[in-house]
């Protein structure tokens, strides 16, 4: 939604597209776990009285427009994509199939995963440890607002320390926001490393791919350290 307060802006998404374009010509595999909370969000609304399960699914729809959005404009910049949804609607995205998603990313297509994990009560960071791992995904970036995992929110907190890296299990210990505790555990048990960046910035994914430091590595060492 970029600066606005809901709904899509094209320029954010355009924005994103080049970004992983980027990514995508240095002959990197890539797939997009993307989230719907500028349209829907399902918890914000059960808190307020609508059916956990049915504000859920509305919320996994939304991520599908987001889908389709940045579908779009990958393409308009010449690139080969492919939808899948967890959800099933034939019309606007195939049905996700493990084995055809890692095929669609071994001739170099970018696959956008949809709709989640397709269950309620699930998250989209779950949903993005769950394909990351079925897919055999080296590392997961987790895109946000801020430049990594912090000791507090350094929007409220100008003391808020950065950490350069951190274990799952101090991840969980200290209730620090980088993913739900479904999503850490997932890539805890299998080993799965997370790196946690700020997405406005750009070049931020090419060079993470390229192997300079940036945001904060979340994986299994033990131990803390803060920049």
């Amino acid at each position: 939604m970029g600066d606005r307060g809901y709904g899509i802006d094209p320029a954010t998404v355009e924005f994103m597209a080049f970004e992983i374009k980027k990514v995508a010509d240095l002959g990197i595999q890539i797939a997009v776990v993307i989230g719907g909370g500028n349209i829907f969000r399902g918890v914000e609304a059960s808190v307020k009285g609508m059916e956990r399960a049915s504000a859920d699914y509305m919320g996994m729809l939304a991520t599908v427009i987001n889908a389709l959005a940045l579908q779009n404009a990958l393409e308009r910049l010449g690139m080969q994509t492919r939808v899948q949804s967890a959800i099933e609607m034939r019309a606007l995205a195939e049905q996700y199939i493990r084995r055809r998603a890692i095929r669609h990313l071994e001739k170099g297509r970018v696959v956008i995963f949809a709709a989640g994990t397709g269950n309620p009560y699930f998250t989209t960071d779950t949903a993005a440890a769950l394909r990351a791992m079925e897919i055999g995904a080296e590392i997961i970036l987790k895109g946000t607002k801020v430049d990594g995992v912090y000791t507090a929110d350094p929007m409220k907190d100008p003391d808020a320390k950065k950490y350069d890296r951190i274990s799952y299990q101090d991840v969980l210990k200290y209730s620090l926001k980088v993913m739900d505790s479904t999503a850490i555990t997932l890539c805890m048990d299998n080993n799965l490393p997370i790196i946690v960046f700020d997405l406005k910035k750009a070049d931020n994914i090419k060079n993470l791919i390229s192997g300079k430091k940036i945001g904060t590595m979340v994986s299994g060492e033990a131990g803390l350290k803060t920049g």
